[in-house]
């Protein structure tokens, strides 16, 4: 099976030569240049990701914390362009796997990458009361029983989920995107959860007011 690597970095040549790079090992690769491309364009083939601390519309350690809060588990190699201690700190803490530092060299990046591809980080089973996370199908399943959930409904439910405490709006307005690909507004998104209370029952979403929904076990 071909190796597929999202690949964000806003450096066109820089990009341009890690993607020829990784294709000359018989990866297929998935370019973005920011923030907004590189939550367009993950999907379910990806199996790593290469994420530029610095993006034009935001930052990669930003991007990777929302990830992995969402429950992204896919192994993250950050590119900075900076070595001091405390950009590695925040890079690591908000969930990345590795790193290196610009300029490095291109087989070390590439044996980086060999090695976090041999050692994917492993999902672990959300399960809350009745109901459980089924990463692999992409869906929340009750007693069992698949749920009849769109994309971003099990999107919306597997965060709520998975983080213990008050998921905020605007975590959920930043890493959720529609069926279509288009992003979800406030509004939106507030009709996502009157129809998910409706699917599972409105007694597990909680509304905190002025900060987010949390999920409630009863």
């Amino acid at each position: 099976m071909q190796t597929t690597i999202l690949l964000v970095e806003d450096d066109a040549v820089l990009r341009r030569g890690l993607a020829e790079l990784f294709a000359r090992e018989g990866c297929r690769v998935i370019e973005a240049a920011s923030a907004r491309e590189a939550r367009e364009k993950l999907d379910q083939d990806v199996q790593a990701i290469v994420l530029d601390v610095g993006l034009p519309d935001g930052d990669g350690v930003s991007l990777c914390r929302a990830w992995r809060e969402a429950g992204e588990h896919r192994p993250i190699l950050f590119l900075t362009a900076k070595d001091e201690e405390l950009d590695v700190v925040r890079a690591l803490d908000s969930g990345g796997n590795d790193y290196v530092t610009k300029p490095f060299r291109m087989q070390e990046l590439l044996s980086r990458v060999r090695v976090l591809l041999r050692n994917p980080a492993k999902p672990q089973a959300v399960r809350r009361d009745s109901f459980a996370v089924d990463e692999s199908r992409m869906q929340i399943v009750r007693d069992g029983a698949p749920l009849p959930l769109t994309l971003t409904e099990y999107k919306i439910v597997r965060m709520l989920l998975e983080r213990r405490g008050v998921v905020p709006r605007e975590l959920l307005l930043e890493v959720l995107w529609d069926d279509g690909g288009r992003f979800i507004d406030d509004n939106t998104l507030s009709v996502h959860m009157s129809r998910l209370r409706e699917k599972i029952g409105a007694e597990h979403i909680r509304t905190i007011r002025g900060v987010g929904y949390q999920w409630s076990e009863r």
